[in-house]
């Protein structure tokens, strides 16, 4: 088939990109080594998996994609880490742009490991289709945005199962300082006791996070794709970042334990609403002239766009009551960000970790339910040098009846940091040849909860 003039120019720009990286890219790859295959990467997330080098990872990546903007923006930013002055990578990107792409990369198969982040209405189909051809999956978050493609994805993990094939989602939240410390403090009976079982008013775990539309990543203000606002495409935010807050209850509440969704899940409510944003904050962050046909459904008056990102579940896991909530602003507020608050509440002592708008970070805090007194306190102190023994130079700073954790600095590595732990981690369980036996079991748990929360919301339902 005969190239479009575009495809030609985006090709010609990979090209070049390709050809200025460290010579170290020209050097034999080993049949020993991973090898990687980057498929439609419409979501930045496809990059950072890339932001850094790993060891016995080929530096040459087959890259399959539609020409277009969204595939130059993944070139721009693989580019900019081989550049980078500090620590390049040395990535060698060899790109297919055929519209036969994704049958392309299953014939040819030329890596081990298909890297997935971008359309999320594609995604579910990529996912069972590379399964089905015998590769292992890395995806980004959502793996299933509605029941339709959640049975998909089941289908899918019982395939990666009779082949051998590991199939893992990005859940780059579990290597955040304050969720690891979280959930290793809720494991200190001593401090914490037992986690209680909460109500549907006042839930034993809570987590909510805040997002903002316009944003910085590795430095530059983000360019979203148009389809990243529809969420036929994208998903409703009920069943998008929220994933990664099913996954924090679940991997805190009952660490290395096995959900089955058929009975340890009881869903009691679920809202979702929406993100306005005018016309201008939508050209803003897609550098585009007005909104596409396929936006048209939500778009109101001809200048507002209505963008179902916010979302609300409440629910029971294996008795415990929870609620997971995600909230979608346009823009942050001068000096702000992201921000992730979370409670567990204990018999002895709550974990709290709180992040107001205008804070880098978030804080954890071990507030006591009770007064303070010298036996808890001794017992505190005691069970600190075990966290202390794993995260050198973790401490803790008294405040009236409440415990600050201090966190030295070298644990604050960043978000993006965190698709290079995740990567790493999935490499070894390749190298291990599986993974631990309640990852897959507790995904399918995951999806289940976020998919069956969207039908309720929408249905306008509450059960009790």
């Amino acid at each position: 088939m005969k190239p479009s003039v575009f495809s030609i120019i985006v090709m010609m720009s990979i090209f070049e990109f390709a050809c200025q990286t460290p010579s170290s890219i020209n050097q034999p790859s080993s049949d020993s080594m991973v090898k990687l295959i980057t498929l439609d990467p419409g979501h930045f997330h496809a990059a950072l998996v890339q932001k850094s080098m790993y060891a016995n990872v080929d530096s040459t990546v087959h890259v399959y994609a539609p020409a277009g903007p969204d595939l130059q923006l993944h070139a721009d930013r693989i580019k900019a880490y081989n550049n980078r002055a500090e620590n390049p990578t040395s990535w060698n990107e060899q790109v297919y742009t055929g519209e036969d792409f994704f049958e392309r990369m299953l014939q040819e198969k030329k890596g081990n490991i298909a890297v997935l982040a971008g359309n999320n209405q594609k995604k579910t189909e990529y996912i069972k289709k590379c399964i089905d051809a015998g590769l292992h999956v890395l995806a980004d978050k959502p793996m299933a945005i509605d029941q339709k493609s959640f049975e998909v994805l089941k289908n899918a993990f019982a395939t990666a199962s009779s082949k051998n094939i590991l199939l893992y989602d990005i859940m780059t939240e579990r290597y955040e300082i304050t969720n690891m410390l979280q959930r290793e403090f809720s494991m200190l009976r001593e401090v914490f006791g037992e986690l209680e079982k909460g109500t549907i008013e006042n839930p034993a775990v809570t987590k909510e996070s805040i997002h903002y539309f316009y944003k910085y990543v590795s430095g530059n203000v983000l360019t979203r794709p148009a389809w990243f606002m529809d969420v036929s495409q994208e998903g409703e935010g009920i069943v998008d970042v929220t994933t990664h807050l099913v996954d924090l209850v679940q991997w805190a509440s009952f660490p290395e334990q096995n959900i089955d969704y058929n009975k340890d899940v009881l869903l009691h409510s679920a809202r979702r609403w929406s993100t306005d944003m005018t016309l201008n904050q939508f050209n803003k962050i897609t550098r585009m002239d007005g909104f596409p046909d396929y936006l048209k459904k939500d778009v109101i008056n001809d200048t507002m766009l209505k963008v179902f990102s916010n979302g609300e579940i409440n629910y029971q896991l294996k008795g415990i009551h929870s609620k997971v909530s995600v909230i979608w602003n346009y823009q942050a507020p001068e000096g702000a960000g992201d921000t992730h608050n979370s409670t567990m509440r204990g018999t002895l002592a709550n974990l709290v970790i709180r992040q107001e708008s205008n804070q880098k970070r978030p804080i954890l805090y071990i507030e006591p339910v009770k007064e303070i007194n010298a036996g808890y306190e001794t017992a505190v102190l005691e069970k600190l040098k075990a966290i202390q023994q794993r995260y050198p130079g973790i401490n803790l700073k008294k405040i009236s009846n409440t415990w600050e954790v201090i966190i030295p600095e070298k644990y604050n590595e960043g978000h993006e940091a965190h698709f290079a732990r995740v990567t790493e981690k999935f490499l070894e369980f390749l190298k291990n040849g599986q993974m631990p036996p309640w990852e897959v079991p507790n995904m399918i748990a995951k999806y289940y909860i976020t998919t069956s929360a969207l039908d309720l919301a929408r249905s306008n339902k509450e059960i009790r």
